[in-house]
């Protein structure tokens, strides 16, 4: 018996091996821990990361792979070797393309399996021996032989070159711009050093096939220093690698020759073709290294591996066999183990990016990354230092210098940061935004408005930087200018809620309140969750006395979030409607979330002051905490003089109730300064000036109240019990006495405010006869307008 010859054993046993050889295949394949990104989503936030980038690369490889399969289904495999096959089946050469053509579209490597089915139907499906033994005279026959390959191979290019331009035709024949930080070689002015950083790229990304113990989700700038030298110690590493793909191909070659082993020669296609569009070979690609773009790669390394698993079984004893095997098996349980321990560095935002900083803390990215999300979350010091030290590893990041700008305290510091931005990318719309918004802030409106227009041209889609722009124009009151910001903004930034919201608040301010509320309910429909847009509808509905539907957007509202600034609104529609009950349920439940609230309180002391209660306010707030608001109040000085004549008035209210009545009549003073027709002020002077004696001046005081309110029965009331009184001290001759200090019992009769006649009691004014709503100073204090924007600064 020959050595070439096999018993049934050994042909069994050769069975055995090829499907262990597709166990091990399968299972390597799905156990690399390198492809968990697109692999491995078992929890919510990995759904969504690898839903569009990492099962992009899964369904590219099936799709991959079946437009291989369709193309060998298409040519007549029946003689391999012996003469150029026909194409059998059109059919299946069409849908070779349509499958090639969905696998471009969804990842553009996927256009490479065109390459690998014309190599492979030249070197595996056609006479090889032919090939290989060419001769001048020959050449005619062979392209008689050859017109079936040629024929299919035309077709075949002529297609890709079409599918070629139609994608160079969306991209508009430009290539996508990348930044140095993206790929730093290819920056590089010195050919020697992008020559070699690519060729140590390219071993780089084989070792991480083979052992995949470093993965992070962003390898940029700082990640994989330059080899900018000979004698760089990587450059051996870039050696063996070398000569073992030229061994590799070498060996291909004679197998090819040989009709023998072309599983060699497909692994090689396979790991080969899929990466050379990101191999920085023809063009420039916006990664160092990219973990993903393995996933398609790792189909051929998986076929060379379990080849030479295979190989290697089949000459080793049965011993040596076990021994491989368990091996494998080792090697496998590791890698699923890698893939769960790499699984759950996706499994929230913070352990992405701190995993980042952990594995590769020499990426200026990775902690650019960590420093924006310490940022959202409120940790300001620890993403401070993160920017530092992305801004150490590279001092040329624009965008960690504009973020370090909105964290700066000092004004002046920020500017600097925000200029450093600008000299470095002076087309940076958000450092353009901030650096406008801060000199906005120190009144520089020239400057501003410049750096805002620029901040909309090179950012046509950010939002809020035509929102700044408008609100600046409308400060000059330059309304016409501002609508057109808004109106173009809403043409480029449909979707965007907030804008929506900001063009209604300008609208109410231009008087429009039709369109105004057209924006607010179109922000809603965009964002349902818009409570901003709902309570400024409220607002809307509220000044037209649409009480109803007001009160429904603000429960809207609170719906979304039970907030100080949606409760404000509503405590102010229940008091200005005479539900005064409901409003103090809302106020109490506001003035817990911020005790320390002086508008707040100052609402609690107007809903009680309203059906003045000594024993009501004492359940809430005492006298002189209440007086200590309105006081507070007083000093915010606000611009409606009717809203600081209220607030006087009720100074003086509590003022009174504490038995300071000299300092209570000044306050009652300043409020008729302020509004002479505020007939209870007048009243209550009267009053004071009665309990001191002076009866001529409280006589006056009362005349002019009664000029105001003719009708008012309490002023008649407090006129008679003068007149009786000045007539008891006539007839008793104490015209220069002054009466007595009033007693406790007195007072009292006083603050509850009694209309009896005890010992010639005088009934105060408790509240002045206003149509203004003075509660719209508690919700606004610092701006008086009723409705408010999405604030929109330091992006």
């Amino acid at each position: 018996m020959s050595m070439r010859e096999k018993t049934p054993e050994t042909e069994r046993q050769a069975r055995q091996r090829q499907d262990w050889a597709l166990v091990q295949g399968a299972a390597l394949e799905e156990a690399k821990p390198v492809t968990p990104n697109a692999l491995c989503d078992c929890d919510p936030l990995s759904n969504v990361v690898t839903g569009i980038v990492g099962r992009a690369d899964v369904l590219a490889c099936v799709l991959f792979l079946l437009a291989f399969l369709s193309y060998l289904r298409s040519v007549n495999c029946s003689h391999i070797g012996k003469y150029f096959p026909p194409t059998s089946s059109p059919f299946f050469l069409l849908l070779s393309l349509f499958l090639g053509t969905c696998a471009m579209l969804v990842k553009e490597t996927g256009i490479t399996v065109f390459g690998v089915c014309l190599i492979y139907d030249l070197l595996v499906l056609c006479p090889n021996k032919l090939l290989m033994n060419l001769s001048a005279d020959r050449i005619r026959g062979l392209l008689k032989l050859s017109a079936p390959y040629l024929k299919r191979a035309g077709f075949v290019t002529v297609y890709v070159l079409l599918i070629l331009f139609f994608r160079v035709w969306i991209m508009a024949g430009s290539m996508p711009n990348f930044s140095e930080q993206d790929n730093p070689a290819s920056f590089s002015p010195y050919l020697l050093t992008r020559f070699l950083t690519y060729s140590y790229l390219l071993t780089f990304n084989a070792w991480l096939l083979l052992a995949p113990m470093t993965l992070c989700y962003d390898w940029q700038v700082g990640s994989i220093p330059l080899v900018e030298s000979l004698w760089d110690m990587r450059n051996v590493a870039t050696a063996v690698f070398g000569l073992g793909m030229v061994l590799l191909t070498w060996n291909c070659l004679l197998s090819v020759q040989k009709l023998r082993h072309r599983e060699v020669l497909v692994g090689l296609l396979f790991l080969v073709f899929p990466f050379i569009p990101a191999s920085n070979l023809f063009f420039r690609v916006g990664f160092v290294v990219a973990e993903r773009v393995l996933y398609m790669p790792s189909m051929g390394y998986c076929i060379l591996v379990v080849h030479g698993l295979n190989r290697l079984c089949g000459v080793l004893s049965k011993w040596g066999s076990s021994v491989v095997t368990v091996s494998t098996l080792l090697v496998l349980g590791l890698f699923f183990w890698k893939t769960l321990k790499q699984n759950e560095v996706w499994l929230s935002r913070e352990s992405l990016f701190r995993s980042g900083v952990q594995t590769l803390p020499l990426n200026a990215k990775v902690h650019y990354n960590y420093a924006n999300f310490l940022k959202d979350y409120g940790r300001h010091d620890e993403a401070v230092y993160h920017y530092k030290t992305a801004l150490r590893l590279y001092p040329r990041h624009a965008s960690a210098l504009n973020n370090l700008g909105t964290l700066t305290k000092d004004v002046s510091e920020a500017e600097v940061h925000y200029r450093q931005a600008l000299e470095l990318n002076p087309q940076h719309n958000r450092a353009l935004f901030n650096l406008g918004n801060l000199l906005k802030s120190q009144k520089k409106l020239a400057e501003a408005e410049q750096l805002l227009r620029d901040s909309v041209r090179f950012g046509p889609q950010f939002a809020d930087a035509y929102s700044s722009l408008a609100a600046l124009l409308a400060e000059q009151e330059r309304f016409g200018e501002a609508d057109d910001i808004y109106v173009s903004g809403i043409e480029h930034c449909p979707e965007n809620s907030d804008l929506h919201n900001n063009y209604g608040v300008f609208l109410v301010d231009r008087g429009d309140a039709n369109g105004a509320s057209a924006h607010y309910l179109h922000a809603i429909q965009l964002n349902p969750k818009h409570y901003v847009a709902m309570v400024n509808l409220g607002r809307l509905l509220r000044s037209a006395n649409k009480n109803k539907q007001a009160e429904t957007w603000y429960k809207r509202a609170l719906e979304v979030t039970r907030t100080v600034e949606v409760l404000s609104p509503l405590g102010a529609l229940f008091y200005n409607t005479g539900r005064y009950d409901e409003a103090l349920r809302i106020y109490k439940e506001a003035i817990t979330m911020q005790p320390a609230n002086s508008e707040l309180q100052l609402a609690v002391l107007f809903v009680f002051s309203k059906r003045f209660d000594g024993k009501g306010i004492n359940l809430f707030l005492s006298h002189t905490q209440a007086l200590d608001a309105v006081k507070r109040a007083v000093h915010m000085k606000p611009k409606d003089p009717k809203i600081l004549a209220e607030l006087y008035f009720s100074e003086g209210n509590l003022l009174r109730e504490l038995n300071r009545l000299d300092v209570a009549f000044e306050s009652y003073k300043q409020a008729v300064e302020l509004t002479p027709d505020l007939s209870q002020a007048w009243m209550n002077m009267g009053g004071i000036r009665h309990i001191k004696g002076d009866y001529k001046a409280a006589r006056e005081y009362y005349e002019k109240a009664l000029e105001l309110v003719p009708n008012s029965r309490i002023l008649r009331e407090n006129l008679g019990k003068l007149d009786r009184l000045e007539k008891r001290l006539h007839g008793e001759r104490r015209d220069e006495q002054s009466p007595p200090e009033p007693s406790m019992r007195f007072c009292e009769a006083l603050t509850c405010g009694l209309t009896c006649d005890y010992l010639s009691t005088i009934v105060f004014g408790r509240r002045g006869q206003l149509t203004v709503r003075v509660m719209e100073l508690i919700e606004f204090p610092d701006t008086g307008r009723d409705q408010f924007k999405i604030d929109s600064r330091n992006k």
